[in-house]
């Protein structure tokens, strides 16, 4: 059983697609429990074998409103493990991870957690964490996706840790030759994590040298009004398009050249995996966590110090400049990337699985 907030485009609930259509093509029963509305779009396809209850239980607003609704997500947890008893339960980011283990308080259930990002960059997640740090040792296992996201788990707890690392879709692996296109494209969603901003001033530097190159971000969230006031003051109205949540997953990279990572932080971030999977050049700020241990500097992509928007122009220049620098590293990107097909990561999980659920 998977145990997620909502159904939308998050890098998290593509990871819940791709690995409970495996496991029921396989013949085991996968529910999932989201807390979004039933009528809420569901942006990522799910094996219609996979059985999904959504609870609409919400948490807005501040204060009381906020504490009760948090209380009803774990009474229907609770009443639901219940009602289905799994033999593992599978629960992700932070704030349902603490809910999931709450809810198994008492119980004999087990809970796998799993840290989707970077929780020591999240400031307005510290009251979270620090919950989620005393109910660790309730964790039958807890999966982090990099090496070097250990570093956010509590000493005492790490040997409960397994490094499993996302699929990254077959559905955009193998692709052809690096594309004609004169586009550097971007994908998340607009929050001030994924630092379009800096990519926005980035590409300034470099505009005038390339004038028949655009920047197109997709993705949607709260920054859109703030980076659309960007582009405007920075006279790019014309070169730096914003067109919202791609119609379908991975879709975004068929109307690209280069794809750039500009994130503050991250957990795995799986836009990046798919474009070099899909034969694309890349970009990335060595940010915590994930670009480190994904891309091979020089070989299938480029890695600039973190916010360091200067370092980051030159390198987009540079591979404007260079298609067969293009060609070389997005070929390489794709071989790269074979070690994260999904057959591979979703056998890593049902291993995990199978050692939880038969302990004692």
């Amino acid at each position: 059983m998977f145990v997620i907030a909502g159904l939308g485009a998050g890098g998290a609930e593509r990871v819940i697609s791709l690995i409970s259509a495996a496991w029921v093509a396989q013949g085991w029963r996968v529910t999932i429990l989201a807390f979004d509305r039933p009528e809420e779009p569901v942006y990522h396809d799910f094996d219609p074998r996979v059985e999904i209850r959504r609870f609409g239980v919400r948490t807005a607003g501040g204060g009381i409103r906020s504490i009760m609704g948090q209380g009803r997500r774990i009474l229907t947890i609770r009443r639901e493990l219940r009602a289905l008893n799994p033999d593992a339960v599978i629960s992700m980011l932070t704030k349902i991870n603490v809910l999931t283990l709450a809810a198994t308080i008492g119980t004999t259930h087990k809970v796998i957690v799993s840290e989707r990002n970077n929780p020591q960059a999240q400031k307005a997640n510290t009251a979270w964490n620090t919950l989620l740090g005393k109910l660790y040792p309730r964790a039958a296992a807890i999966v982090m996706q990099t090496r070097a996201s250990m570093v956010c788990l509590p000493q005492q707890v790490r040997g409960k840790a397994h490094i499993i690392p996302n699929p990254i879709s077959s559905a955009v692996m193998g692709g052809g030759e690096v594309k004609d296109k004169l586009v550097l494209t971007a994908a998340g969603r607009l929050t001030h994590q994924k630092g379009f901003d800096l990519l926005i001033d980035a590409f300034a530097k470099v505009a005038e040298r390339h004038p028949d190159w655009i920047l197109k971000i997709w993705g949607e969230g709260d920054m859109r009004g703030t980076l659309e006031t960007q582009i405007r003051k920075l006279g790019l109205t014309q070169r730096v398009k914003l067109p919202g949540t791609s119609k379908s997953p991975g879709s975004w990279i068929d109307q690209g050249t280069i794809m750039v990572l500009s994130s503050r932080y991250e957990g795995f971030p799986n836009v990046l995996g798919e474009a070099m999977a899909s034969g694309m050049p890349v970009v990335a700020f060595d940010c915590d966590f994930g670009p480190r241990e994904i891309i091979q500097n020089g070989y299938d992509g480029l890695l600039v110090p973190m916010g360091d928007v200067a370092a980051l122009a030159d390198a987009m220049d540079r591979l404007m400049r260079d298609k067969r620098l293009r060609n070389g590293l997005g070929a390489a990107a794709r071989l790269s990337a074979l070690r994260f097909a999904p057959g591979k990561i979703v056998a890593q999980w049902g291993g995990l699985v199978n050692e939880v659920a038969q302990r004692g």
